[in-house]
C-alpha cells in the first residue's frame, strides 16, 4: 500500500527543555500512529493509502513552565452535545495535572476577544466547572461569524495568554489558522490548539466528532415518533428533517439505528421528484402497499430543486432553502391529484437534538480530547487539532482539517447499508455511477 502524500507534521513553539512532573510511564514522545486513509475518511482520493500522524499524549519534556502558564478557552458556532464536557476536561487537566494557575473562558465566541462587544472573560476553576458536564450547551456561550485576527491576538497578548483552546467547526478551525498566522507573524509564543466540534460530523479527517453519538440517539427518538404518527392514520407519512447542511451523516446513521425509515435524502445524493426513479411515485407505491411511510431528510438535501439563494449567514454559509416545505407541498399535490387520501406529520427536532447533554460514550470521548489538548499545548505544539482516527488519538495540522469539508461517500459501505435498510436503491441518484 502506498504512502499518502500528506504533510502531517506538527508545528512547535520551540525546543522543550523542562521536565514534566507527571507521574506517568506511558509517554507519547516520538510515537507515530499509522492510519489507512480510505473512502470512509475521504479527502478526494480513491485508492487507500497509509499516512503517519503524531500520537497524542503526555510528553516527557515541556515547553511551558506550567506553574506560570495561562490558558484561554473559546467556544464558537452552533451548539453540540459535549461542549461543556470538553471545557471541564481542559480545566481539570490543566489545573490538577499541570498546576496551571489561571484558565480563562472567553465569552460568546470570538466576539469575546473584541473590546467593542464588552464580553468580560470568566475565570474557570475546578469549582466553577465541577457540574457543567451535566448540562447541554456551553457555559461560555457562543457566536457565529469571523472577527479580526489582529484584534484577537491583541487581546491574547494583553492578557498574557500562553495557550488558546479553540472549540468549533470548520469555520472556527479556519479562524484558528488565522490567529496562529498572526501569532507567528508577531513572533509570539502562544500555542493554538483546536478541538473539532460539528454536529454535522463534516470536519475533514475526523471520522466521528464528539456529540455525534448523542445526536444520533436523539434523532432516532424523533424518527420513532414519526413512525408512530404515520402508522396511526391511513396513508400516514412521517417526515423528519435533521441537521446536515452539506453532509448526510446524521440522517444516514439515524436511519441505520432505527430501521423504520423508507426513504432518506442527503445532500450527496441528488434525487428527483417525478418521473422514472422519482421520489413521489415511490412514496405512492409504498402507501398503496403498506399504508404508511417514513421519510428522513437532511436539511441540505434537495437544494437543486429549490430556488437558489445568494445570501449567506454570519458564518459565511449559503442560506438553504427549506427542503421539508418542498416535500410537504409536492407530496400533497401529487397524492391529491391521484386521489390518495393521506396525512403528513412533520417533525423538526434540530434545536432539541443539539442542545441536550452528552451521553456516556460522548462524555468519555470529550474527556480524552480535553486531556490530550492540554498535553499538546504544554509541550509547545501549535496550529493543530486533537482528533480520534480509527480508535487512536492523534495530532492533525490545522491546514489538513480545513482544506475541505468531509462528506458522506456514496461509494462507501455506510451508504450501501442505508440503501439496503431502506430499499430505496430504485430512486434516481441513490446509486453511484458504475
Amino acid at each position: 500500500m502506498e504512502k499518502c502524500a500528506l504533510d502531517t507534521s506538527i508545528s512547535t513553539l520551540g525546543p522543550c527543555k523542562l521536565e514534566s512532573k507527571l507521574p506517568y510511564r506511558t509517554w507519547a514522545d516520538n510515537k507515530k500512529i499509522q492510519v489507512v486513509i480510505d473512502e470512509e475518511l475521504g479527502d478526494g482520493g480513491t485508492e487507500p493509502c497509509r499516512v503517519s500522524f503524531e500520537a497524542a499524549g503526555p510528553r516527557r519534556k515541556l515547553y511551558f513552565d506550567t506553574s506560570r502558564a495561562k490558558c484561554a478557552i473559546v467556544t464558537c458556532g452552533g451548539l453540540c452535545p459535549g461542549i461543556n464536557d470538553v471545557i471541564r476536561a481542559i480545566v481539570m487537566e490543566a489545573h490538577h495535572a499541570y498546576h496551571v494557575p489561571s484558565i480563562i473562558g472567553i465569552r460568546y465566541g470570538l466576539e469575546g476577544f473584541i473590546p467593542k462587544y464588552a464580553h468580560a472573560p470568566m475565570e474557570l476553576t475546578p469549582s466553577v466547572v465541577a457540574d457543567i458536564h451535566r448540562f447541554g450547551g456551553t457555559i461560555l456561550g457562543s457566536s457565529r461569524g469571523p472577527q479580526p485576527a489582529d484584534e484577537i491576538v491583541d487581546t491574547l497578548e494583553r492578557s498574557n495568554v500562553n495557550a488558546l483552546f479553540v472549540i468549533g467547526g470548520d469555520g472556527t478551525m479556519k479562524a484558528a489558522m488565522a490567529i496562529s498566522s498572526e501569532v507567528r507573524k508577531r513572533g509570539l509564543k502562544i500555542s493554538v490548539i483546536g478541538i473539532p466540534k460539528t454536529i454535522d460530523n463534516d470536519i475533514n479527517f475526523i471520522p466521528q466528532s464528539f456529540g455525534f453519538e448523542t445526536v444520533v440517539f436523539k434523532a432516532t427518538e424523533a424518527i420513532e415518533c414519526a413512525h408512530t404518527e404515520a402508522c396511526g392514520t391511513p396513508n400516514g407519512i412521517g417526515l423528519v428533517k435533521l441537521m446536515g447542511r452539506e453532509s448526510g451523516f446524521i440522517a444516514a446513521q439515524s436511519t441505520l439505528a432505527l430501521k423504520e425509515v423508507n426513504f432518506v435524502l442527503i445532500p450527496e445524493a441528488p434525487f428527483s421528484l417525478e418521473g422514472p426513479g422519482g421520489l413521489l411515485p415511490a412514496v405512492e407505491e409504498r402507501l398503496r402497499e403498506r399504508g404508511h411511510c417514513v421519510i428522513v431528510t437532511a436539511e441540505g438535501a434537495g437544494q437543486h430543486l429549490l430556488a437558489h439563494h445568494t445570501e449567506t449567514d454570519a458564518s459565511g454559509n449559503r442560506v438553504l432553502g427549506n427542503v421539508a416545505d418542498l416535500l410537504k407541498m409536492e407530496l400533497s399535490r401529487y397524492l391529491r391529484e391521484r386521489k390518495v387520501e393521506h396525512s403528513i406529520k412533520y417533525i423538526d427536532p434540530s434545536y432539541i437534538i443539539r442542545s441536550v447533554a452528552a451521553q456516556a460514550g460522548d462524555k468519555v470521548y470529550c474527556g480524552f480530547l480535553g486531556q490530550y489538548a492540554v498535553h499538546a499545548a504544554m509541550a509547545g505544539r501549535t496550529e493543530m487539532v486533537v482528533g480520534k482516527i480509527q480508535e487512536r488519538y492523534v495530532h492533525l495540522p490545522l491546514q489538513l482539517v480545513t482544506r475541505t469539508r468531509r462528506r458522506l461517500n456514496i461509494y462507501s459501505d455506510l451508504w450501501r447499508a442505508v440503501l439496503e435498510s431502506t430499499g430505496q436503491g430504485m430512486l434516481k441518484g441513490m446509486l453511484p455511477p458504475a
